[in-house]
């Protein structure tokens, strides 16, 4: 094929921009910052959306819809949180055009600025609240467990498809709970559904942990996370789950009656994950040859390629039976038939392997004769002949396999790449010339982890959950320390 990818060797950001255009994935839109999903990949964001949504529904949650414009005195109403996003907000200030007198176009009428500036959502915390007022007024309409599907905007000044852009998909869940300890159980209630989610679903492993007071979501009380190891060493934020406290409560004075009859504000938490999820499927598996898809994620999971020529174009018919009875062996995967005659069978193999497919299967005419065909792997590259006799149950257990594969292969990178480090000396030895995930102790001090990130663009990604006390010294700062951290350079 004439696609060309950039070795990730060679230069791995150019790499992953080939990855995303050549797969035909996403590309960038004529609005800066913005991009267009492609069908594909939009297929496989769809996928995501469709697992993740019935894990959601499964633990007792809904989905609902909220306004894409946010007051902007409802920002105001909740300090942390207006501060945190402040910078990234676009403003929405008239709500009509008119036509220039000077022929020039169009122009926005000055008579129609609006009384109150509107926000467009980098997220719905305070539209939701600000809702949940009139939602709740008793301890019986307690959970309130609501999710939204919806796009945001984040007004980046860098941005990469998928990693960073000024507008995104996402999920974002927000509940109401009558007790803390609730709210609590809910945060990682969800930070679990999303690890679960993203190992057995992505193949990709991930660290669940607690953010620092430094990199915490604006206006929560704890931050959870899950991070990831990209192929170059990059750690990468793939969800986060918040638990606010009563601050979103007091700030849109949502009370409710308990049982003992006291009026008390309601405890809440918030949690998402977004179309940033795709770049890590990217960065996880894929290779030089192409996008590498796990199959439960893949929106083509077996590709059948009959092998034909002109002469042999009246058998077609004879191949294809072959398919129909492969295709009734494993009516749960997503096979497509290619029997398009004006590509070469080559061009096809090329094509399928850029886009992820799982298993490409190809069938000529000797390989009826001899009731066989090829089946080729896209995580290994490896073809095997295989008997038609019990292609079904084959299939089905291939499929798993590399399931299983692209896991234990992201894992075994990751730890390869995780360092204890006990020194300044090592951390930034190891951070320049080997990268990853490290575990160093730090005096938890916000004046420390600052200084690690001026100095080294490291940040702290988590603070593990379940973390082994352990006492040391912290690696900058020389101080006491009672366990250690992940640091990394990250996305």
């Amino acid at each position: 094929m004439s696609k060309v990818i950039t070795p990730q060797e060679e230069d791995y950001s150019k790499w992953y921009n080939d990855i995303v255009q050549v797969a035909g994935m996403a590309e960038n839109s004529p609005v800066r910052g913005c991009m267009v999903i492609k069908p594909y990949g939009f297929a496989i964001w769809e996928k995501m959306r469709d697992a993740l949504d019935a894990r959601f529904k499964a633990t007792g949650h809904q989905n609902a819809s909220f306004p894409l414009l946010i007051p902007k005195s409802f920002l105001s109403k909740e300090a942390d949180h207006v501060e945190g996003f402040a910078k990234e907000c676009a403003v929405v200030t008239h709500y009509r055009l008119k036509n220039d007198p000077n022929g020039k176009g169009v122009i926005v009428d000055p008579d129609a600025r609006l009384e109150e500036e509107l926000i467009i959502r980098p997220t719905s915390e305070t539209i939701i609240w600000s809702t949940y007022k009139n939602w709740i007024q008793s301890y019986r309409d307690l959970p309130l467990l609501i999710n939204q599907w919806a796009n945001v905007m984040r007004w980046e000044m860098r941005t990469r498809l998928f990693l960073r852009t000024a507008e995104f998909h996402w999920q974002e869940g927000h509940t109401a709970h009558a007790t803390d300890r609730e709210a609590i159980d809910e945060t990682i209630l969800m930070l679990n559904e999303y690890a679960n989610f993203m190992e057995n679903y992505m193949a990709v492993p991930v660290i669940k942990g607690v953010k620092t007071a430094n990199e915490r979501f604006a206006g929560a009380v704890d931050t959870y996370c899950v991070e990831a190891l990209m192929q170059d060493g990059k750690a990468l934020q793939m969800g986060t789950s918040h638990f606010l406290g009563q601050n979103f409560a007091k700030a849109f004075d949502v009370k409710f009656l308990s049982r003992e009859g006291k009026e008390e504000y309601a405890w809440a938490t918030s949690w998402g994950t977004s179309t940033r999820m795709m770049g890590g499927l990217i960065m996880t598996h894929s290779d030089n040859e192409g996008l590498v898809l796990p199959p439960r994620l893949a929106p083509i999971q077996v590709v059948i390629v009959p092998i034909i020529n002109k002469n042999t174009k009246d058998r077609l018919s004879d191949i294809a039976k072959v398919i129909d009875k492969i295709k009734a062996e494993i009516p749960n995967v997503t096979v497509k038939y290619d029997d398009d005659d004006t590509r070469t069978s080559g061009f096809k193999f090329a094509e399928y392997e850029l886009k992820g497919v799982p298993i490409r299967i190809a069938i000529g005419l000797r390989d009826l004769e001899n009731n066989t065909c090829e089946i080729s792997r896209r995580d290994t590259r490896e073809k095997t002949n295989v008997s038609l006799d019990g292609i079904g149950q084959y299939i089905t257990d291939l499929l798993e396999a590399i399931q299983t594969n692209l896991y234990q292969r992201a894992l075994a990178h990751r730890t390869a790449l995780t360092t204890k480090v006990d020194t300044w000396d090592e951390f930034v030895d190891v951070l320049n010339n080997k990268s990853g995930f490290i575990y160093a102790h730090w005096d938890g001090t916000s004046q420390t982890e600052e200084a690690i990130k001026e100095a080294t663009k490291a940040t702290i990604r988590c603070i593990p959950l379940n973390n082994p006390a352990e006492k040391g010294v912290c690696v900058f700062s020389g101080k006491e320390s009672n366990q250690r951290v992940l640091f990394a350079r990250a996305y």
